[in-house]
């Protein structure tokens, strides 16, 4: 019994030698052919001429291109600080604005350009404009990322959509909790009340007392609790 176990795994395992010798061979066969050796040459060389393309085009255009775009950008920046928000978003004719360099470089200047862009145009009476600039912006930052959709939502404020501008708010409330985030829910309680939904308002105003009562909203949404209490 023992032995023609034995024999029938060493015809088992001489089996699988024939068929490894045989792969092998065809594959021997397939590298020897010059037709595949030319097809395999061309393969590599392609994905070569591929991988150098987008090395060179990335050291050689668009690093270059993004170093220019920052440097064109920085003097609106430096508009965006004093409080010039009409001179940093359209330019002067000496130094680029936001708007030019949105339009002539996109997101290669940061995806930052479209936050100060959308910000300067709420300042000069474009929320149309600006919501559309703001959305485009989708930077990793959280703080920034709460800051766009609460600008967002002062522009629909600012066009009187109200429902806009509350799902905005509880978008900038829901990036993440820190100190800024008072702001944004006495906005969305303030607009709850203009909805005529006191309760929710309420709960926003509730909310910066328990989370964030170190904050100058804390200090100031006594009163509008207060007030909505004692109706």
């Amino acid at each position: 019994m023992a032995t023609k176990k034995k024999q029938s795994a060493k015809k088992q395992n001489t089996q699988e030698e024939v068929k490894l010798g045989t792969a092998i061979s065809s594959i021997e066969l397939f590298f020897q052919d010059k037709k595949n050796q030319n097809r395999i040459f061309i393969t590599v060389i392609a994905i070569l001429v591929i991988v150098f393309g987008i090395v060179a085009i990335n050291r050689w255009y668009l690093q270059p291109l993004k170093a220019e775009a920052k440097a064109q950008m920085f003097p609106a920046e430096q508009l965006f600080m004093d409080g010039d928000y009409l001179t940093a978003l359209n330019g002067d004719g000496n130094v680029m604005g936001f708007a030019e360099v949105a339009d002539q470089y996109g997101n290669k200047a940061g995806k930052v350009v479209y936050f100060y862009k959308g910000i300067c145009q709420i300042h000069t009476g474009d929320n149309e404009g600006a919501i559309e600039s703001l959305k485009k912006y989708s930077g990793k930052d959280k703080i920034t990322k709460a800051r766009a959709y609460c600008c967002i939502a002062d522009a629909y404020v600012n066009l009187a959509n109200y429902a806009e501008a509350l799902k905005w708010y509880k978008k900038a409330i829901a990036v993440d909790s820190h100190s800024y985030t008072a702001g944004y829910l006495l906005k969305a309680g303030i607009i709850c009340e203009e909805m005529g939904n006191n309760e929710q308002a309420l709960k926003f105003y509730d909310e910066i007392s328990v989370k964030y009562p170190n904050t100058l909203e804390a200090y100031e949404v006594g009163k509008y609790i207060s007030r909505l209490k004692n109706n």
